[in-house]
């Protein structure tokens, strides 16, 4: 398995800011070195860092420093971290330059009972993606960001890739409990099995909708669905969170440090309320046999998402199960930055996934 440039750039990425961030303050405006506070390592590898100042990546494009500035401020603004209708407020301008951008007609409708948006290029789908169909599973913790999110998630597929996007408005908690989502995902997926072959069928998602994409495709391969052509697990993983991106990562992506978010805090989120985390279908990455029926996955991250570490622990998987992995991971980028179109770094990531798509579906 090859990485991409931007992904082996990313790779050292955390510990490369934090040490340049160091470097660059090492000296005083004359020019002398000033003594650095130090690093305590505790019995059991425990690290305690002393407080730091970090920039902004030299790597980011001007647009995408202007967006990590202006997303670092939103989140520490709790008036635009409110939904409004399934909108959070900071990402409203990001949601009607999208409707502005891209001519689609836009269904709203069910399929084998469960809601579901329909985007359509209003030109028509390409011709190569005539027989093939997206599912799209939103992000939103599992108990929001409907519609908002899954039009974020579905314009630009159907936008840049002319294909067709079915969003679900699966289940959520904390009224619904697992295996509500992927019930409801897989009930998608059947329908559209009756006019569709399962290889040119493809599923993916970012965040909650990245884990509800891998809890969708174990709960395929339980109850013996043909699988689909492909996957992308997106700003997600397919087991939780975890690992040193929560420690290094969240405050620099988010401006705030947040609880651990490892398998057993799932159980935080209502929706997982009394289910074991351990459970291969609620974290597919605990279950070799599960996870090597996998079809070709795509993972995309930035080096600023608390989603990193699983991230990459998840592709590690894979390619160590033997299944074709692609990894992505974006220099300076926080959790679910492609959502902002007009930034150059976001353009490159629905590219990528663009044609990870038009690569792996309808080839088996």
């Amino acid at each position: 398995m090859k990485l991409s440039r931007t992904a082996f750039v990313a790779m050292v990425a955390v510990s490369g800011a934090l040490l340049c961030a160091a470097q660059a303050d090492s000296k005083n405006q004359a020019g002398d070195e000033k003594k650095l506070p130090p690093v305590v390592v505790q019995a059991d590898g425990t690290v305690e860092l002393p407080a730091e100042s970090v920039p902004l990546s030299k790597f980011l494009s001007p647009e995408g420093k202007a967006y990590l500035n202006q997303h670092l401020h939103d989140m520490q603004d709790p008036e635009k971290l409110k939904q409004d209708d399934g909108v959070p407020r900071f990402m409203m301008g990001y949601l009607e330059r999208q409707k502005a951008l891209y001519d689609l007609k836009m269904e709203d409708t069910k399929i084998a009972g469960v809601h579901v948006y329909v985007f359509m290029p209003t030109a028509g789908v390409a011709a190569k993606n005539k027989d093939r169909v997206l599912i799209n599973v939103h992000g939103g913790g599992f108990s929001g960001c409907w519609p908002g999110c899954a039009e974020l998630e579905s314009r630009p597929m159907a936008g840049v890739g002319k294909y067709e996007v079915v969003s679900v408005d699966y289940r959520e908690g904390p009224d619904n409990k697992f295996p509500a989502a992927s019930e409801d995902v897989a009930n998608v997926y059947m329908e559209l099995l009756k006019t569709h072959k399962p290889e040119n069928i493809g599923i993916y998602g970012c965040s909650a909708g990245g884990m509800l994409t891998a809890q969708s495709v174990a709960w395929f391969v339980k109850h013996h669905l043909p699988l689909p052509g492909a996957i992308g697990i997106y700003c997600a993983s397919a087991g939780g969170f975890g690992g040193d991106a929560e420690y290094t990562s969240t405050p620099l992506g988010e401006a705030r440090f947040m609880p651990p978010m490892d398998e057993r805090s799932m159980t935080r989120l209502g929706y997982f309320s009394g289910v074991d985390p351990k459970n291969p279908l609620v974290t597919p990455v605990n279950s070799p046999e599960i996870l090597a029926k996998f079809p070709p996955t795509l993972l995309i991250t930035g080096t600023r998402g608390f989603e990193m570490s699983s991230a990459l622990y998840t592709h590690s998987q894979l390619v160590k199960l033997g299944v074709e992995a692609d990894l992505h991971v974006w220099e300076g980028m926080f959790h679910g930055f492609y959502y902002n179109v007009d930034v150059p770094e976001s353009q490159e990531a629905i590219n990528v996934m663009v044609k990870f798509f038009d690569k792996h579906l309808g080839t088996k």
